[in-house]
């Protein structure tokens, strides 16, 4: 981590993504939000777009993109968002983003991501999750590094989750092949992975101006659940037993600690951390589901992992 002094903030759990940026000037930055045609990433797009940032949203469903950035342009009068395929999954389709940008990115969201899914596999046989929330968003930071270190000052978002919490990278069986698939315990490793992320992000690249943080944006209702029904979420609800389960936020409210982490001066010079809530968060403590465990900011895990993802990355 660059910094040992905790980031205090005037944000909270309230906060929407707009309060955020509110009196920010992001014009002549250009931004990249993953998964942006959904969700929190339409907010986080449409805060970036309002402070005046040029805002590509990457998106498997094009036609879908296109509408959000037509609303985005309507309601922010920034008409500086485009849109383009990324489906990160396939690193083919992460290889021809990254050939088609050109110049320098001064902020990479990486939000797109798939929660709790039956088990599938990708081309390669890598785990869904793993391959979706962690590899892709890998390839597709590392094939932009130039253009992140040509910005001066880069940040990079790493969308986690408190899920983290439910299991560290399991790097002696990461794609379930001889342990049970259970949905998850695969998205808590693939959360995981997105701290390690951060962290070796700012520790590798902090010479060439190129900062990441992690964040729990918090419980909202999107399509992220697709795969979770009432009954699920009643079970973890029980299974929860003493814990306490956070409280519903809407997108705005969802969207502001990404904005927070991709665009405050507050965080200037700050990586390697994880923020929920608009603040930067400690330790997980017994009984709750807040803070951060351990093993997520861990340097020897965080060097572990950038390995094995180059490795994976190599075939």
């Amino acid at each position: 981590m660059t910094t040992s002094t905790p980031v205090n903030t005037p944000f909270s759990r309230e906060t929407t993504a707009v309060e955020v940026v509110r009196g920010l000037d992001l014009t002549g930055r250009r931004a990249i939000v993953t998964g942006g045609a959904s969700g929190i990433g339409v907010e986080t797009a449409r805060a970036l777009a309002a402070a005046g940032a040029d805002v590509t949203l990457a998106v498997r469903n094009v036609d879908a993109g296109q509408q959000v950035a037509t609303d985005i342009a309507g309601t922010t009068g920034n008409d500086h968002v485009l849109v383009a395929p990324l489906d990160l999954a396939d690193l083919t389709s992460v290889a021809d983003f990254v050939r088609s940008w050109d110049g320098p990115l001064h902020i990479l969201v990486n939000n797109a991501g798939i929660m709790a899914s039956p088990e599938m596999r990708t081309a390669q046989g890598w785990e869904m999750q793993f391959a979706t929330n962690h590899l892709g968003h890998f390839a597709l930071a590392t094939g932009l590094r130039r253009s992140l270190a040509a910005a001066g000052g880069a940040r990079i978002v790493s969308v986690s989750s408190s899920a983290h919490l439910r299991s560290p990278v399991v790097f002696e069986d990461i794609h379930f092949h001889q342990r049970p698939y259970e949905p998850w315990a695969a998205y808590g490793q693939s959360k995981t992975a997105n701290v390690l992320f951060a962290v070796e992000v700012s520790r590798r690249w902090a010479d060439d101006g190129i900062l990441s943080n992690a964040l729990m944006p918090g419980a909202i209702r999107t399509n992220l659940q697709r795969y979770i029904s009432d009954e699920d979420l009643a079970r973890l609800r029980a299974e929860s037993g003493g814990e306490t389960m956070p409280s519903w936020k809407d997108t705005e409210q969802g969207a502001a600690t990404s904005v927070l982490v991709a665009a405050s001066p507050l965080l200037d010079g700050v990586g390697g951390r994880y923020f929920e809530d608009c603040q930067e968060a400690g330790p997980n403590q017994p009984g709750t589901r807040t803070g951060y465990a351990p093993y997520a900011l861990d340097p020897e895990a965080a060097e572990r992992l950038w390995q094995v993802s180059e490795e994976h990355l190599r075939g």
